[in-house]
């Protein structure tokens, strides 16, 4: 049984948001795969692009950042240069720019670091959980997925629990900005160069900035030093120091992505285990399967569904030729449906090892921050729910996230059983 069958006529329309309303639509990515696997893809909002579909195409071009440059731009959306410089975070730089930025935050998100996140994890898992669970029937994704790695970020940035909806808010107004459950400035309606210069050219990004301007400034008056948004004001090694447009978009990112993109994996294990209930026996008999299920249910979301990079120079492959100046877009979640790395990839397979799964956009610099942090949060939370529920099931529809970039459960309604 697989969980859900793709239902596109194998000709959507990847530029479109539309296209991802159902879901990705997955038979277009697997006839990609197999018949044109780097294709030339029209975008009548802009510059057409180019689409990586396969898994060994993506890992080798990931690596390449001297030919696929991240410095123009990770979404499809073209903008101008002076756009790009207001807009950017270290995610739309290159090495050794990218490197700089990254080697001070490196160590708060190692795994090390992260592990020692685990009792305050389950205690809050705990919290979340009893709390959904006295009702029988609910929406997964709003009662438990957007709770647990919304009261995380907190901890880890050091941002005030009072303040967290509101920022979550604000973050899925900003990712989720073609939503328009999400945000009344839905950025494909509307024509309006009102929020160009700021991240995501939305307005929560401007909301954003002012709240992380006066939270350091408290934070400096105070003395607090506390969270990852301490570490990247102090001085690099060379004494550089960001910029005010620099940590702005940083604190956005960091709103957004770190967010989003575990909640809508914690969904999307969620509704596999309504899907295939062997989930739910595998997770109570335990054992080995806690080393391997945290990969397998992120590989199955792919939160980040794609990044874009610009072609610095020519490149040949497959008999074409991708031109400088061409973007190029890395379709992670055809990667993670790749039948060729992955035995039937529609079927959520707990113990599937190996199971390297290109969520985290591995095989190059841009390998994820957060990535020990997802994967402890999806172990955990799943532990903890599978103690205390004996049968999940469907009770009605669940909605995906109106998006190209961002693939998500947005609803999901459960019956549970507890135990």
């Amino acid at each position: 049984m697989t969980i859900w069958t793709p239902n596109d006529d194998g000709f959507a329309d990847l530029s479109s948001h539309d296209s991802f309303a159902n879901g990705a639509p997955h038979n277009t990515f697997a006839r990609l795969r197999r018949e044109d696997p780097l294709h030339w893809t029209d975008y009548p909002d802009g510059e057409n692009f180019w689409s990586v579909t396969r898994y060994d195409d993506i890992t080798v071009m990931n690596k390449n950042t001297e030919v696929f440059s991240s410095a123009r731009g990770i979404r499809m959306e073209d903008q101008t240069y002076e756009e790009y410089l207001a807009r950017r975070t270290f995610q739309e730089t290159d090495p050794p720019d990218h490197t700089k930025v990254r080697m001070k935050l490196l160590k708060a998100f190692s795994n090390t670091v992260m592990q020692q996140y685990e009792d305050e994890i389950r205690m809050l898992c705990g919290e979340i959980l009893d709390q959904a669970l006295e009702k029988e029937t609910f929406d997964a994704t709003k009662e438990i997925a957007r709770q647990l790695p919304m009261r995380m970020l907190g901890r880890i940035v050091g941002l005030p629990d009072e303040d967290l909806p509101w920022l979550v808010e604000k973050g899925d107004a900003l990712i989720a900005n073609t939503d328009p459950d999400f945000t009344s400035h839905v950025m494909d309606k509307l024509k309006t160069d009102e929020f160009r210069m700021m991240p995501f050219n939305s307005p929560a990004g401007a909301e954003l900035f002012v709240y992380a301007k006066e939270l350091m400034a408290k934070k400096e008056r105070t003395g607090d030093t506390s969270g990852v948004l301490h570490m990247i004001l102090q001085p690099a090694k060379d004494g550089s120091v960001i910029t005010e447009t620099e940590f702005r978009n940083f604190f956005c990112l960091v709103v957004a992505a770190g967010n989003d993109t575990t909640r809508y994996a914690i969904a999307a294990g969620i509704q596999a285990m309504c899907h295939q209930p062997e989930l739910l026996k595998q997770m109570q008999e335990g054992g080995d399967i806690w080393d391997t299920m945290a990969d397998e249910v992120i590989r199955w979301a792919t939160p980040a569904l794609y990044f874009r990079r610009t072609a610095t120079q020519d490149y040949e492959m497959h008999g074409k030729t991708i031109r400088a100046g061409d973007k190029v877009l890395y379709w992670f979640v055809s990667a993670n449906r790749d039948d060729t790395k992955f035995d039937d990839p529609f079927r959520v397979d707990l113990r599937r090892s190996p199971n390297r799964h290109l969520s985290f956009g591995q095989f190059g610099p841009h390998v994820c921050l957060g990535m020990w942090l997802a994967r402890l949060e999806v172990r955990v939370l799943f532990q903890e729910l599978s103690k205390r529920i004996r049968h999940i099931e469907a009770a009605g529809p669940h909605k995906f996230l109106r998006s190209n970039f961002v693939g998500g459960i947005k609803e999901l309604p459960v019956h549970v059983r507890r135990v």
